[in-house]
């Protein structure tokens, strides 16, 4: 007996696709498996790494914990939403590049989603606010020195103000939507 599909639309990164998946397809799944954005990364499957992180309606989720079809109506952001459009990295990605915030880089779409959530809610952390904001996702690689670097850097190249700065964290110019079949 075969699982009975759903034809659901998700909105991801600006983008309204149409999928036909099970009830019980994990968000993740269905991102890397259903519409190929494989910057999402499934580490532990039991929400404590972090790896899966993306952005639901601006707020950070564990995709390996939400099922595709609770995701109806809601805006997705993936680590691939990030970047610009005209493909240059973001700020936060920038601040991750520059500061040296990786090594393997398996975690680090997680990472980023975060932290560009956490930027939007405090835009200039203290650095122990820096450290909170990356306190629940785990990097098996490296301390998180550069990490917290990284977040700080973020903060500077988002501000408007400040000499290198660029446009908010998260904001995303208006894209047209198109429907994915």
């Amino acid at each position: 007996m075969s699982e009975e599909l759903h034809r659901i639309r998700l909105s991801v990164n600006g983008v309204t696709r149409e999928v036909e998946l099970p009830a019980r397809r994990l968000l993740s799944d269905a991102l890397r498996h259903d519409l190929g954005l494989t910057g999402t990364h499934v580490g532990c499957e039991h929400g404590v790494c972090g790896a899966c992180t993306v952005l639901v309606d601006g707020q950070p989720v564990r995709a390996c914990l939400m099922f595709a079809v609770s995701a109806v109506d809601t805006e997705i952001t993936t680590v691939e939403g990030l970047t610009r459009e005209d493909g240059s990295l973001g700020p936060v990605q920038q601040a991750f590049a520059e500061c040296h915030g990786l090594q393997c880089g398996f975690c680090t779409p997680g990472f980023l989603t975060t932290v560009t959530a956490c930027l939007r809610e405090n835009p200039h952390p203290s650095h122990d606010e820096a450290r909170e904001m990356v306190a629940g996702n785990l990097c098996r690689c490296t301390g998180y020195q550069n990490i917290v670097k990284a977040v700080e850097r973020a903060a500077e190249l988002a501000d408007p103000q400040h000499p290198d700065g660029q446009r908010p964290v998260g904001q995303q110019p208006d894209a047209p939507v198109e429907v994915q079949r």
